[in-house]
């Protein structure tokens, strides 16, 4: 009983002297109210709309000083680091975030992606026009 006391001690004194080390100013940090279960707009992304959805989400990924998680400027620690957990911890609020932005039926077809940068990819890949635009004009170039 000693033991598991002290070890829960000792995990919760490295947890604090590691969160005490991260500001607000620093992505890994995590408000208070930043959980889980929030959405970042208002209107849920159902497929139409992308480039409209996607400015609301980068905008308000930005005010939490989270954009970084999605385009990779904010890369995953090393497994050795004291920070490793804080990136897993905010990367899975920032994916949760961005899953309760989306309509189930979105949401239930990328729900298993890895990581937040992962899951944004895999978005834009499925939903961004530009990249449609573009497709179609090369396939019009190619036929001509």
């Amino acid at each position: 009983m000693v033991i598991d006391e002290s070890v829960s001690t000792t995990a919760t004194n490295v947890t604090a002297s590691v969160s005490s080390l991260i500001d607000s100013r620093n992505p890994l940090y995590l408000h208070p109210l930043d959980n889980p279960g929030a959405a970042l707009v208002p209107i849920l992304f159902n497929g139409g709309g992308y480039g409209s959805w996607r400015r609301s989400v980068l905008r308000a990924l930005s005010a939490k000083n989270k954009l970084g998680f999605v385009n990779g400027d904010c890369k995953k620690p090393g497994v050795n680091s004291a920070h490793i957990r804080h990136w897993e911890r905010c990367d899975d609020v920032v994916s949760s975030w961005i899953l309760n932005s989306l309509s189930k039926e979105i949401s239930d077809s990328v729900e298993y992606v890895n990581n937040s940068m992962e899951l944004w990819k895999e978005l834009e890949d499925r939903y961004d026009q530009t990249n449609g635009a573009k497709l179609y004009q090369i396939q019009r170039i190619l036929i001509i």
